[in-house]
């Protein structure tokens, strides 16, 4: 519990009724004191004993249960800070024109799609969820977020166009996680300074991870093991799934007929880079299993709870006892 605060405080006021039955009830002792007294000189009754200290426990669990439900009154409400585990995956689609292949049905890109739709909604809300969309540059459709209903109409937006740069795949990814645009390490290394060789000018994100779905057919002349580093030293994971069949097929652009085919080696080449792991045939099984693959954080997070009936329990335990007590010595509760 890190603060206590109290709804209504004005309710506070009625503890000023505590001193005084304190004083009233110092003042009945006194006078039933000075009556026996006067009854003792005239051989009515026998002098009192002293009382004992024990002798003030029920009367004082009384007032101490009014105090208490007094403080009921006014809702205390305590902020509990709860530990859970959260962290961000980033759906990055590869939509060029290759995706459009058919040597996966119906589509390598539907069949992605279709995935990813049942990978979200296995995830628990703990878990927010970004979409990259890149070709041969990388666009970030849908920031992390825990709306599912947002990820999948992103994910259902995508189009198959362009060319394949993985490079900007991963950069988009790791955009969408800082909430930045993430230069090419060429660029961050220029720009970095005399800053520690070791540390990733992106800061660290551990509990991420960028599932990369592609078929690895990187049709621009920079290798992606730069942007892989680079993820790696910031703790993103990144895991590829594959699309497509080593064999491949043809498509049809521009009135040209092309051959594409799965390239699974650049990828696997990633995903070791990052602590990920390589998958295919992309499927929802395939996908699913990437989320067992993410180290989660634990974090916390400051609840309100309100306390009152807690206080008003403890308010009756107090008035119980007060009255058990009196009624064992005295025969009477007040």
């Amino acid at each position: 519990m890190s603060e206590l605060s109290l709804t209504w405080p004005w309710a506070l006021v009625g503890l000023l009724v505590v001193p005084l039955l304190v004083l009233g009830y110092r003042r009945v002792l006194r006078k039933q004191e000075a009556r026996r007294a006067a009854l003792a000189a005239n051989g009515l009754v026998i002098p009192a004993p002293a009382r004992s200290r024990w002798s003030h426990l029920g009367p004082a669990l009384l007032i101490g249960a009014l105090g208490v439900m007094v403080l009921a009154l006014t809702r205390p409400v305590a902020s509990v800070a709860e530990p859970h585990r959260e962290g961000t995956v980033v759906l990055a689609f590869d939509v060029s024109g290759s995706m459009a292949a058919t040597d996966v049905k119906p589509s390598r890109l539907e069949a992605a799609k279709a995935a990813a739709r049942g990978f979200v909604a296995k995830q628990p809300a703990s878990v927010r969820i970004a979409v990259v969309a890149f070709g041969g540059t990388g666009l970030v459709t849908q920031r992390p977020t825990d709306d599912r209903a947002a990820v999948l109409a992103a994910v259902a937006r995508l189009r198959p166009a362009g060319d394949t740069s993985l490079t900007d795949g991963i950069l988009g990814g790791l955009s969408a996680i800082v909430g930045k645009p993430v230069k090419p390490p060429s660029d961050t290394e220029q720009g970095a300074g005399t800053g520690a060789a070791e540390e990733s000018p992106v800061g660290y994100h551990g509990g991420t991870a960028i599932v990369l779905l592609t078929d690895g057919e990187d049709t621009t002349d920079e290798s992606p093991s730069g942007a892989a580093e680079l993820a790696s030293a910031a703790g993103v994971k990144i895991e590829p799934i594959g699309l497509g069949t080593p064999t491949g097929t043809t498509i049809t652009v521009d009135g040209f007929t092309l051959a594409t085919a799965l390239d699974e080696s650049a990828l696997r080449a990633v995903a070791e880079t990052t602590g990920g792991t390589y998958r295919r045939p992309s499927d929802a099984a395939s996908l699913a299993a990437v989320y067992d693959a993410i180290e989660l954080q634990w974090t916390t997070r400051t609840v309100p709870h309100e306390v009152t009936s807690w206080v008003a329990a403890l308010a009756a335990v107090l008035l119980l006892g007060g009255a058990t007590v009196s009624v064992l010595r005295q025969g009477r509760v007040i």
